[in-house]
């Protein structure tokens, strides 16, 4: 045996490895564009899944697809409503079964939902008619994160194309709501697919996500009393009695923003906690005072609060605003739970893991795997807090993610995938095929 930067692999075996990357890619890539050019967005995944589903049996996996029940996921940590159909949201997740299991096992997973494209006059392109052009791939979901799913599987396939095996157990996992709750993920535990590690490759820029934010959505459900526009003073405006209570709500995210600077790792980061009143509805009739405003919205939190604790100081916000409106006094608004009820991450139990991803990092990039702070989320949360799998979030370079013109960096995406399959090789072992 020998030693390729603390990675025990064959002797030849890294260069057998990345050589079937290098010669694989251009097949990676065409996937990845078939898989992108599928407009995924909520409730929409199902092509998806099917492309992954035929993936997968292509390859000769087992396969598992199975339609999502809500209720059976309803008390299991970190559950978030869902409030669209999921009577055909399906997770899909494909076993690698070794003749003799004797290495450590391992779970590699990616979401395929996307947000939607917005405004598709704003495109460059069409988002969901991929191109390639000056070495990066464009299109909705193409960074976050159709080809770090993609480059999962690709990185497997070189494994075997250079004549090797892993050693373990191996879970490819295609999941959905990663973008609003996180069930997909949620329902692969509930369905009691576990390992000894989990890595899902977002997008990072190469970075290993060391700590992230927890996330909670709403809505907040105001009411007015409605008036002919003529006689506008003597009703209450719904729309802008909203705007008050967004304000407030503004001044909550500051001050647990001053709370985040004596945090361990996000007083390093510039504003880590983020209030977005992302969707506004309201109102019926131009000429008619509004009679309600629907606003969702989302907040970030600290890794280490409670999702209660963040819940509670959100409604006293709320109804402390309303009781300095003239009408929202007697008639405060609602708060309704809408999707995350998430609490944040933070990777400190990486162990042997880490250290392999770190060795594999180095021997593709020539240098040292360097940390992040994530101010989004991630599915690792699962892994991590609820059943102590070491679960690390590692991808390639991407920009403009849930933005007009996404895009991924080619380069960094077959460098990612060469490293995804060394640490695949580290971490469960090798032998021939």
């Amino acid at each position: 045996m020998a030693q390729s930067n603390a990675i025990a692999l064959p002797e030849g075996a890294r260069e057998h490895i990345e050589a079937a990357v290098e010669t694989g890619f251009e097949r990676q890539l065409a996937t990845t564009i078939a898989f992108v050019a599928i407009p995924s967005t909520r409730g929409q995944e199902g092509p998806c899944q099917d492309m992954f589903a035929g993936l997968l049996r292509q390859r000769e996996y087992e396969v598992d697809d199975w339609v999502i029940n809500q209720d059976e996921l309803e008390s299991l940590p970190g559950y978030g409503p869902v409030e669209t159909d999921l009577s055909r949201a399906r997770t899909v997740v494909g076993t690698y079964r070794p003749v003799r299991e004797t290495g450590r096992s391992l779970i590699l997973q990616g979401h395929c939902d996307v947000v939607p494209a917005g405004p598709l006059d704003m495109w460059q392109t069409p988002p969901f008619q991929p191109v390639v052009k000056d070495g990066w791939l464009y299109g909705r979901g193409a960074g976050d994160m159709k080809s770090g799913t993609i480059a999962a599987l690709f990185a497997l396939d070189a494994l075997k194309v250079a004549g090797l095996a892993a050693k373990g157990r191996i879970h490819l996992q295609s999941v959905i709501e990663e973008e609003s709750t996180g069930l997909g993920a949620l329902s692969t535990l509930q369905r009691g697919y576990r390992a000894d590690a989990c890595l899902i490759p977002e997008p990072t820029d190469r970075r290993l996500i060391r700590a992230q934010v927890g996330v909670i959505w709403f809505r907040l459900k105001v009411r007015g009393l409605p008036v002919h526009v003529s006689t506008a003073g003597t009703g209450s405006n719904a729309i802008m009695a909203a705007y008050q209570v967004i304000q407030a709500l503004q001044q909550l995210e500051a001050d647990w923003n001053e709370r985040a600077k004596s945090h361990r790792y996000f007083k390093t980061v510039n504003h880590p906690l983020n209030f977005n009143p992302g969707v506004v509805r309201g109102g019926d009739w131009a000429s008619s005072v509004p009679a309600w405003c629907d606003v969702d919205c989302r907040m970030g939190i600290l890794p280490g609060w409670k999702v209660a604790d963040a819940q509670a100081e959100i409604v006293a916000c709320v109804a402390e605003a309303a009781k300095h409106h003239p009408f929202l006094a007697a008639n405060p608004p609602q708060v309704v739970w809408s999707g995350f009820l998430a609490p944040g991450y933070e990777l400190s139990a990486g162990g042997a893991s880490e250290a392999i991803l770190a060795a594999a990092h180095e021997t593709v990039f020539g240098d040292t795997l360097a940390d992040a702070y994530f101010t989004a989320l991630t599915d690792t949360r699962f892994y991590g807090l609820d059943h102590g799998i070491p679960a690390l979030c590692f991808g390639a370079r991407a920009e403009n993610i849930h933005g007009f013109n996404e895009r991924v960096d080619l380069t960094s995406l077959k460098k990612v995938t060469k490293t995804l399959a060394l640490f695949i090789a580290g971490w469960c072992g090798l032998e021939g095929a």
